[in-house]
């Protein structure tokens, strides 16, 4: 009996290049894999035609989603290899990694130790190498034919593990690997490869250790309940920014060494160019053949066999870039890392939502990307509404496959909605969990947000949740959400309360048209939470300080949008409450300028009844401080009201000019904030219209300065035919 010990290197494509040799003229009746033995049950699946790395296998606690891990495999992966060599030979392939069962059941943490040496450090520093990375990518990864060379790595990691005794989680693992070896080996088998990490090779030669200090080792470990599957992988998720403790540095380039069968310096700068001309950028042919001298030029200079990352990044840099680094990025994003999205087949085990969101995405035809891409819906579209709902659904249950994305050029409209979707496989760890509240992605979610309505503890927590679930079309959840809304509102003495919950509450009550739902029931319930509003709101706005005013003012803007889209009885009693406010000298002055603005733009007051109470406000004998809250209200949203109307300005005009200059330094900084959020054209207006108070001559002067007679003649003959007249 032979054990063939391959110590590899994960995600090397040199160690898989070596693997798969060996693999071939070693030709083992059976091969043992560093990975969690509950893949055993999985593992001919990636058999499948339809299985494309890079994909994971992910083992979870069925008691305790949150209890999860990867195992990430790319088509450069020893592992993958061995498990491809394996099943294609028809020989037994099994992990022999320490169980996820007994990882899951302690902490991920427990019993670690740091090795007290880094190998690779170690080995490049007595290469003359200062780089790490760069020596075993030189030794082990870059190589394409020669010696195999597992047997000096077994020698180089023997050395270095000389006096060096595994603890912790470590020794357990490799107590492990050997009792699957030992149980190998009693079967009989003739030949057994094991591919494991370059490491662990000391610790599985032979001969063994007696079984009983392995089993002193492992007696007593803790189990839990473990399933195990395959899901879609991506390059990005491979690398080491992602987090992933194994992960690389280039998964795209790696990528590319292990694929390419021949001038890789060549292919790798001509993919490059591909992604530069991709952003319109101009890269020619000679571009290319020069950047591919420069990177062979410095390879030789370096004493490399083969240009590396290093040297094409630098050619791609200088002469792809022309020294740009934000090119470079492009290209680091684009092509190093790149964002390959595997596959796996359909009758891959799955999480029950998992199964449900995979059957409605087939349906819809939305295919999983790693890319992001921006899609646009139309809600009339019965399609296009499914979609809506089904990425709203699984932001409930945490799974952000879609996020909403801003829409500038119609940005209030119902009818549609733009979403920016990535598929990230971490995901599939959030489907697992939402498997704690349905076997469906609605039935789940319907859970979660009925969860909401008996836990919440402010009424804003029960009107957000009402909102998602009208996005969502959660019927079965609406009457409890409803009655949970109502109840809080009823028992909420706190109007600020009930005025920041409202707006969520209409703009609920807009979506029942598009998305056809019923919301009768929740017309009513805002119907009567603006009622107490209103019965409130004069208690609210009693002596408050400027700040408290400023919030107040925010709340009060709130509703009035939120009234906009109610029933006109329930607006016009809003209506009326700002009316008897409007002009009580108890109510702060910023909040009587608003609620007089707001009055006049919904013509409840009279121009020249306005005029009088701003004239009032700004007369002499009103504090500074209080005359420029009135006006910071009056103004919120916008100076065209000072533009269109000269006895406004001439009044405010006034006011400014008759401050003293003391007063006038401390409102200063309230002025500054009132006109700076006016447009510039508004402010450039409301400038001029102020020099023609004092000067008429100005303004037609202006005038005529900034008027195109010829342009603006050109437009009389459509003017007169929309008008009807000759």
């Amino acid at each position: 009996m032979t054990v063939h010990l391959l110590g590899i290197r994960h995600h090397g494509p040199g160690s898989a290049r070596a693997a798969a040799t060996a693999l071939g003229e070693i030709q083992p009746d059976v091969v043992l894999i560093e990975g969690p033995p509950e893949a055993d049950k999985v593992v001919e699946l990636a058999a499948s035609e339809e299985m494309e790395p890079p994909v994971a296998l992910l083992a979870y606690a069925v008691d305790d989603s949150t209890r999860a891990a990867f195992w990430p495999f790319a088509v450069f992966s020893p592992e993958w290899q061995a498990i491809k060599y394996a099943l294609g030979a028809g020989v037994p392939v099994r992990f022999c990694d320490l169980p996820a069962a007994q990882q899951f059941a302690s902490s991920g943490g427990e019993g670690r130790r740091a090795m007290s040496i880094d190998p690779l450090a170690t080995l490049a520093n007595a290469g003359g190498y200062d780089d790490p990375e760069r020596w075993w990518d030189d030794v082990i990864e870059s190589r394409r034919e020669g010696a195999e060379p597992f047997t000096v790595i077994a020698d180089a990691m023997r050395e270095l593990r000389h006096g060096e005794e595994a603890t912790g989680r470590e020794a357990q693992r490799e107590a492990y690997m050997r009792t699957v070896l030992r149980k190998a080996l009693r079967e009989g088998h003739e030949r057994i490869a094991v591919v494991c990490g370059a490491w662990h090779v000391p610790a599985l030669e032979i001969p063994l250790p007696p079984a009983t200090h392995d089993q002193r080792i492992l007696k007593g470990l803790p189990k839990r309940k473990v399933a195990c599957t395959w899901v879609p992988w991506t390059h990005g998720r491979l690398a080491a920014a992602s987090g992933y403790g194994a992960g690389i540095t280039s998964p795209g380039w790696y990528h590319h060494l292990f694929t390419a069968p021949d001038q890789i310096t060549t292919r790798w700068l001509s993919k490059v160019a591909r992604v530069l001309r991709d952003e319109d950028l101009p890269v020619s042919s000679a571009h290319v053949i020069e950047a591919v001298r420069l990177a062979d030029t410095l390879a030789a200079l370096r004493g490399r066999p083969l240009a590396g990352l290093s040297e094409v990044t630098e050619a791609t840099r200088a002469v792809l870039c022309g020294g740009n680094d934000v090119l470079l990025d492009l290209v680091t994003r684009e092509a190093v890392v790149g964002e390959l999205l595997g596959s796996v087949p359909g009758e891959t085990p799955q999480a029950p939502v998992a199964a449900d969101l995979a059957a409605q995405a087939r349906r819809l035809r939305m295919k999983r990307d790693a890319t992001e891409r921006v899609i646009e819906l139309d809600l009339r579209k019965p399609n296009d509404l499914d979609k809506s709902r089904l990425l709203h659904r699984l932001r409930i249950l945490g799974v952000h496959w879609g996020v909403p994305a801003t829409d500038e050029r119609r940005a209030q409209g119902t009818f549609r909605e733009m979403w920016r979707l990535t598929w990230d496989p971490g995901l599939e760890v959030e489907l697992v969990a939402a498997g704690a509240h349905g076997t469906t992605v609605i039935g789940a979610a319907t859970t979660v947000m009925l969860r909401v309505a008996g836990d919440a503890s402010t009424l804003a927590d029960v009107t957000a949740a009402l909102e998602k679930s009208l996005l969502a079309d959660l019927e079965d959840a609406l009457p409890e959400l409803l009655r949970g809304v109502d109840t809080r509102a009823a028992a909420d003495a706190d109007v600020g309360h009930l005025m920041a919950a409202l707006p969520a509450l209409a703009r609920s009550s807009r979506y029942g048209d598009v998305r056809g739902t019923d919301t009768a029931g929740l017309a009513s319930v805002a119907g009567r939470m603006v009622s107490r509003i209103c019965a409130g709101l004069g208690r609210t706005v009693h002596g408050l300080d400027p700040d408290a005013a400023a919030a107040v003012q925010e709340l009060i803007d709130g509703v009035q949008d939120a009234t906009a889209l109610l029933a006109e009885d329930v607006r016009s009693e809003w209506l009326n409450t700002l009316e008897g406010l409007s002009d009580r000298t108890s109510v702060p002055p910023l909040i009587r300028g608003r609620l007089t603005r707001l009055m006049l733009d919904t013509s409840r007051l009279a121009d020249q009844e306005v005029a009088l109470r701003l004239g009032r406000a700004l007369s002499p004998g009103t504090p500074t401080a209080g005359a420029a809250g009135y006006v910071e209200g009056f103004l919120a949203g916008g100076g065209l009201l000072l533009v269109h109307d000269e006895r406004l300005l001439a009044l405010v005009d006034a006011w400014l000019g008759a401050i003293p200059d003391d007063a006038f330094v401390e409102v200063l900084p309230l002025l500054r904030r009132t006109f700076g959020t006016f447009a510039s054209p508004e402010r450039r207006s409301i400038g001029t219209r102020a020099r023609a108070l004092a000067d008429p001559a100005a303004l037609i002067v202006a005038d005529d300065n900034d008027l195109d007679t010829e342009l603006a003649t050109s437009v009389l003959p459509v003017v007169a035919q929309l008008l009807g007249v000759s």
